[in-house]
C-alpha cells in the first residue's frame, strides 16, 4: 500500500457536520473541485455504490467501504490493477473536532486459475532473499541470457 496524500484539521464546528457533508454526494464539487459530479445508488451506508466524474477524466466507480456516522466516510475505488482509498474521519475533541483524511493506493494480485489468492495472505507468496539467491544459482542460464549481473551475484 502507498500512501498518496494525508491530511489533519481542527474545526469548532461538530463531527456530525462534516459527516452530513461527506454522505451528500451532491455536495461534493464544493468541496472537491476535482470532482465533477457523483451519483450513489440508494441510501449512503456501507456497501453502497456509486460513479464519480472527475474533472478531466473517466468515470469511476466506487463502493462506500466504511461508513460510520459521525465518525468516518471511505469509499473504494477499483482502478485497473490497484484499489484506490479515500478514508475521511472526525473525532470530537475538547476544543471542536479533529478531522483527518488519507488517500492509499494498494496493488490488486492478479487471478491465478481458478481462484485468486489466499484471502487475507497479502498477495502471492514472495520467497525471501535467501531463497532467491539459493534457486537463481541451481539453474543454469540459458546461452545467451542477458541477465543483468548485481554485485551481490559475483
Amino acid at each position: 500500500m502507498i500512501e498518496l496524500a494525508c491530511g489533519s484539521a481542527r474545526s469548532s464546528a461538530g463531527p456530525d457536520a462534516y459527516f452530513a457533508r461527506w454522505v451528500d454526494h451532491g455536495t461534493w464539487p464544493a468541496w472537491s473541485p476535482d470532482t465533477e459530479w457523483v451519483r450513489v445508488a440508494g441510501p449512503v451506508r456501507t456497501g453502497t455504490r456509486g460513479v464519480l466524474k472527475p474533472r478531466g477524466g473517466p468515470r469511476v466507480r466506487f463502493v462506500v467501504s466504511a461508513c460510520r456516522p459521525g465518525r468516518e466516510y471511505t469509499d473504494t475505488s477499483r482502478l485497473p490493477g490497484a484499489c484506490l482509498v479515500f478514508q475521511h474521519v472526525a473525532e470530537e475533541s475538547g476544543a471542536g473536532t479533529e478531522l483527518g483524511v488519507r488517500v492509499t493506493l494498494s496493488a490488486r494480485w492478479p487471478r491465478c486459475g481458478r481462484g485468486s489468492w489466499a484471502a487475507g495472505s497479502g498477495g502471492p507468496p514472495r520467497p525471501t532473499w535467501t531463497a532467491w539467491s539459493r534457486s537463481s544459482r541451481r539453474r543454469p542460464e540459458p546461452p545467451g541470457s542477458l541477465r543483468r549481473r548485481w554485485r551481490h551475484d559475483r
